[in-house]
This record gives structure tokens, C-alpha cells and sequence, in this order.
């Protein structure tokens, strides 16, 4: 059984209040290009990082996750000109890399996505509009990510050069979050073994730095078989491989009843049949379920597969599972966050030109449920400690190193993370300008890490320690199976 390594799980229920900072501004001395902060800064902000023109190829790509090879390279080539060393198909992922420069001090990674979603694609424009013949879109900002943690890999660089401070700064690439938990077989590798701290970040509709946790969660596609036969001129002789799918969906929508209402189970049809004439002999369904604690998901679980068991069953045909992926929930610190937050503040939030204001107002008509206002990307979220419904790999860095995030607005406020919306303005300078403030936030908060005049890193280590507990013993929730490589084929 995997236990939840001693960390409490809760929400704060406050009241939904933002809090007002500077608008996009920094102090002097980083705003001073003589300062090596400065000098960093001008770095993100120029063509230094070229943040904007990662940020937008990305975007046109789409890749899915471990088919990510034209964007994996641009990152490689970009990350080399600046002087770091290459090690590439890491993790025995083609896509996989780690980008390091220097040799001594503290090691901080910064973790860079780069997947596109299947299924939604959007054009960068503020109404629907699909693309003709793209299968893809980064609905979930992955091309601002990894834009983002590669400039502020560059900056960090550019700091530790111009100041001489001992220290190491790794860029992880890490594909296929998306459902292929390519960081889950980086930390299987000992990727993180000798790093210090972790940073990521993620695209959102606000700016904040709270401390917050997500849901561990595991997949798996069951695959029923059956036998074909004409289905009306010999229905009799038909073992039906949809019906198995379909009398286990029953079951596991009846299952939602009767689970904790913490917890999230869903599912799609991947494959049905070919024609209503014919007795389909295979269908398959890909499952998701998720729970604040990776007990939780395990016990979920093998209901689930009782479920398809018991649907093979009744049905007469055979069915098999193949798990594709697992998270651990992301362990937060406390130390590390607020450390974050308080960066964030200092740097403010976003400002909207004219145009975006446009695109902005223009976006805000679509939404059905607009839950925060327009003029909030320009706020500070007030620090909180929370559970988040999502999942994410990051979870499973999170329990090996300690770790922190940071979430900015580089979508329109209301925007729902994996909708066109969230393409649309992941493809212009909404977007690359969240990218730039996260780089900020990301660079200051490793700023502060590699000073460590108060001790820092081994507060937060003490921090990660003590919540993660003595007898803690790492166990994936996808098991001991390979990167499926092929889970987007």
C-alpha cells in the first residue's frame, strides 16, 4: 500500500479575494540592465531567451507527447547557443532531455513541458476557429512553458556568470505530460538525485504562487475482445466487444455514487466498431481516476477492475488493461512558496495593450461561466494552501526534491485550461507575456536560492524532510512499465 508521506491534505476555504499589486513593474536595481539581475531581466525581455518566437513555433507544431522531436530539438539547439551542455533521450525517452550549465554550488532544475493536446485545435484569433487539418493545439499552454523555463534557465545562467556565485542550473525537457507521465520514468532514472530544488510553472488565468497541491492519478485502456458475426443475419453467433465496454461504463457510472467526493473518475471511447452491421470484435475505453491520496486512487482502482471483469463476464467476451500512466499528488513547501509569492508580488501582474484589451473583451463573450472579472490578470492572488482537482507529473519530482511553482496569467481571466480559448491566447502575446513574468518570478526565486544568506535551501529541505517522513520509500503509480512511447499513436 503507498502511503501519502505524512502530509495533510486540506482547503482553506477563503473567500475568492485578489489582492492588487504592481503593475508589471520591478524594483530599480532589477529594472538597471548594469545590475546582474538587470542584465538577466534584459535577457527574458529581449532576444536574449526569444521567448516569443519558442513560445509561437511550439505552437504551430502541436506535437504529442513522445512525438515531440522538431520541438524537443528547438529547445537542445536554443538551450546549447547559450552555452549549456546537452544530454539528450534520457529516461529512455527520445524526447527527454537535461540542459545544464555550471559545475559547482547548489543544483536548481527547472522542468520545461512541451505536449500539445489531441482532439482541440484553435487558430490565435478571439473567436472559434479551428484550424483545417490540425489534429493538435496547446490547450494547456505546454508551448509557454517550456519558453518560459528555458529563458529563465538563460537568465539564471547570465546571473551565475556575471556574479560568479557558485552554482549549477539544470533545464529538465520533459514530454508527454499529457497523460504519459514522462517525468514519473526521469525521477525512475535518478534524474533528481543530486538536485537541490525544483521549480516549475504553468499557464493559467491568474497570477499565483500559492501553495497548492493536485490529485494523484493513474489510466489504464481496457481492451475487450469478442467475435464478429453479422448482426442481423447471425446476431447469435456475436460475442460483442462493445457491449463489454459499455456494460463497464454502466458499472463505473453507477461506482460514482459511491466513491469520495474528493475523487474524479472519467472516461472516452477510443475505439466502438466500424459499422452497426457488424458485431465489433474489439472496442476499448480509456479510463482516468484520481484521488488526493495514491491509496486512494490504488483502492478506486481495483473496483475499476472488478468492473471490467464483471462486464467481460456478462458479456462473454475477454478483456485486458494496459496502464499508460500515474502521478503522485505534487507535495508542496511551504518555504519555498512563499518565497515564490513574495517574488511574484514584487514583479506584479500583467498589462493588457489596446489590442489585447480587444482580445480580451472579445474571449470574455464566449465564456459560458465567466468566474473572474477582466482587469484581474493585473493581481496578485492572495497565498493560500489548497488541494487542486487537477494531475500532473510534477508530483512525482515533488516527493523526490523540494519543490515550487508558480502560475501566471498568460490566458484571459476565466479561461479553462484544455479550451480553445486557452489555445487562442497561449498563440499571441497574451500569452508570451505570462511566459516573461513566470521567467521573472522563476529567475528572482533562484536568485534568492543560490544567495541563500538566511538559509533557504535547508529550510526547505528540513521542511520537505519532516512532511515527507523518515520511513518515506518512493513508488510510482504506473508501476515498473516502459515510457509508452506509442499512447498518442
Amino acid at each position: 500500500m503507498i502511503r501519502l508521506f505524512g502530509m495533510s491534505l486540506f482547503v482553506l476555504f477563503a473567500a475568492a479575494l485578489i489582492v492588487a499589486g504592481p503593475a508589471y513593474s520591478e524594483t530599480e536595481a532589477v529594472e538597471n540592465e548594469k545590475t546582474p539581475t538587470g542584465a538577466a531581466f534584459a535577457l527574458i525581455e529581449d532576444e536574449g531567451a526569444d521567448i516569443p518566437r519558442i513560445a509561437r513555433q511550439l505552437w504551430e507544431w502541436a506535437e504529442l507527447g513522445y512525438q515531440e522531436t522538431r520541438s524537443t530539438q528547438l529547445l537542445q539547439d536554443h538551450l546549447a547557443a547559450n552555452g549549456f551542455e546537452i544530454e539528450a533521450g534520457v529516461a529512455d525517452i527520445p524526447t527527454a532531455f537535461v540542459a545544464s550549465w555550471g559545475t559547482d554550488g547548489p543544483v536548481i532544475a527547472i522542468l520545461a513541458e512541451f505536449d500539445a493536446l489531441p482532439g482541440i485545435n484553435q487558430s490565435d484569433r478571439a473567436r472559434r476557429e479551428p484550424i483545417e487539418g490540425k489534429n493538435a493545439g496547446h490547450a494547456c499552454g505546454h508551448n509557454l512553458f517550456a519558453a518560459g523555463s528555458v529563458g529563465a534557465a538563460i537568465a539564471i545562467r547570465e546571473w551565475l556568470k556575471l556574479t560568479g556565485t557558485p552554482g549549477t542550473i539544470r533545464l529538465y525537457g520533459t514530454p508527454a505530460e499529457e497523460g504519459g507521465s514522462g517525468k514519473v520514468y526521469m525521477v525512475r532514472a535518478g534524474l533528481f538525485e543530486d538536485v537541490d530544488i525544483a521549480m516549475h510553472w504553468h499557464a493559467g488565468d491568474r497570477n499565483s504562487a500559492s501553495a497548492r497541491t493536485s490529485l494523484a492519478n493513474r489510466s489504464a485502456k481496457f481492451r475487450f475482445k469478442g467475435i464478429s458475426a453479422h448482426a442481423a443475419g447471425a446476431p447469435e453467433r456475436g460475442r460483442s466487444a462493445l457491449d463489454g465496454v459499455e456494460a463497464m461504463n454502466m458499472m463505473a457510472n453507477m461506482m460514482h455514487e459511491h466513491i469520495p467526493q474528493d475523487a474524479r473518475m472519467h472516461y472516452v471511447i477510443t475505439s466502438g466498431g466500424s459499422a452497426p452491421n457488424v458485431v465489433p470484435d474489439f472496442a476499448e475505453v480509456f479510463y482516468y481516476v484520481r484521488h488526493p491520496r495514491p491509496d486512494g486512487v490504488e483502492a478506486i482502482w481495483a473496483r475499476l477492475e472488478n468492473a471490467a471483469r464483471g462486464a467481460a463476464l456478462g458479456t462473454g467476451t475477454e478483456v485486458d488493461w494496459e496502464i499508460i500512466h500515474g502521478n503522485n499528488p505534487v507535495f508542496v513547501n511551504e518555504t519555498l512558496a512563499r518565497l515564490m509569492h513574495e517574488n511574484l508580488q514584487s514583479l506584479g501582474g500583467i498589462q493588457y495593450t489596446e489590442a489585447e484589451q480587444a482580445f480580451a473583451e472579445e474571449i470574455y463573450e464566449s465564456f459560458t461561466d465567466p468566474y473572474r472579472p477582466l482587469g484581474s490578470e493585473g493581481d496578485i492572488e492572495p497565498f493560500t494552501t489548497s488541494l487542486g482537482y487537477g494531475s500532473t507529473d510534477v508530483g512525482d519530482v515533488s516527493i523526490t526534491v523540494p519543490t515550487v511553482g508558480v502560475r501566471t496569467a498568460a490566458w484571459v481571466p476565466g479561461t479553462s485550461a484544455h479550451s480553445w480559448q486557452a489555445v487562442a491566447a497561449s498563440g499571441m502575446s497574451i500569452g508570451f507575456k505570462g511566459a516573461r513574468l513566470a521567467a521573472k518570478a522563476l529567475t528572482l526565486t533562484a536568485i534568492d536560492l543560490y544567495s541563500d544568506e538566511t538559509g533557504l535551501i535547508e529550510t526547505a529541505k528540513a521542511e520537505f524532510e519532516t512532511a515527507r517522513g523518515a520511513d518515506y520509500t518512493y513508488q510510482s503509480l504506473l508501476g515498473d512499465r516502459d515510457p509508452p512511447l506509442d499512447y498518442r499513436k
